[in-house]
């Protein structure tokens, strides 16, 4: 049941985001609009930013659960902007109501533990293994960052670029650069 509370509290949450920005919606109509008590809200979440954590959190690694290794990677970032474009209003409300920070924070969470998968699995396909877990975590880290910021100038400019055509465009940097770096960072102490 407490899942499908939760659950039930997302997508009343994702539907006011519709209607109105994020900062005019309260919790008091959260859950009149989704038919539970305040307590009951309270029981799950702290407060609304609770609730786009959790919904973020949650969206993540539904999209991801399956594309997080080398050979699928395209699919994952490709299923990160599919995800992104089903829940428009919700993504374009938190960019504009809450704070640029919310949405990084998301993309970041979504984003890094693919890179981790891909990066410590090209270093095993590679046999680099002389690389420290903390300069694989730097390397997915760096790729992180650099996606996060092509998601925002996607989201930036109303999310109309094709994002087919913004991973083929990423495609050769990951594909060539991370074997490339761990190459780099091998036999460093």
């Amino acid at each position: 049941m407490s899942t499908l509370t939760k659950k039930a509290l997302a997508q009343s949450l994702k539907d006011l985001c519709a209607e109105k920005p994020l900062t005019k919606i309260t919790i008091g109509e959260l859950c009149e609009r989704t038919g539970v008590r305040r307590q009951t809200f309270y029981y799950h979440f702290n407060d609304i930013a609770d609730l786009v954590e959790w919904i973020c959190q949650t969206e993540a690694d539904a999209a991801l659960k399956q594309n997080r290794d080398y050979t699928t990677w395209e699919e994952g970032f490709l299923d990160i902007f599919r995800l992104a474009k089903k829940e428009e209003p919700f993504i374009m409300n938190i960019y504009h109501s809450v704070s640029k920070d919310t949405l990084i924070r998301y993309l970041y969470h979504l984003t890094l533990p693919l890179l981790n998968h891909v990066v410590n699995e090209v270093a095993e396909r590679l046999l680099i293994l002389d690389v420290t877990q903390k300069d694989k975590d730097f390397i997915a880290n760096f790729y992180t960052v650099s996606f996060i910021d092509i998601v925002i100038g996607w989201v930036d400019r109303g999310m109309a670029d094709d994002p087919k055509a913004i991973i083929h465009h990423l495609s050769p940097l990951i594909k060539g650069t991370i074997p490339n770096a761990l190459n780099a960072y091998s036999g460093r102490k």
